[in-house]
């Protein structure tokens, strides 16, 4: 059998991919934040936000590297997690 450039066997690295969220165009940078947001959830916090709002609070992280956008090659699942703090070196 010959193997192709992208076996399918190859999917489960397990490693997964940090993508810098410059990398992605505008649209889909929204959408993915988008889907994240709405996957959280109902709040339960002192005060309720908008969607507007949540929206602005993680693309603010990501731009400040206070958040990463992760893709899980193994789940083929995409996702936005806390960024580790840089230890001064």
């Amino acid at each position: 059998m010959a193997q192709t450039q992208a076996d399918e066997t190859d999917c489960g690295s397990g490693e997964p991919v940090i993508i810098p969220h410059t990398e992605l165009d505008g649209e889909t940078l929204q959408r993915l934040v988008e889907s994240v947001i709405l996957r959280e959830g109902t709040d339960y916090g002192e005060r309720e936000f908008s969607l507007d709002e949540k929206r602005a609070h993680v693309l603010g992280r990501l731009e400040r590297g206070e958040a990463r956008i992760v893709f899980d090659p193994d789940t083929q699942t995409v996702d936005i997690v806390a960024a580790l703090p840089q230890r001064p070196r």
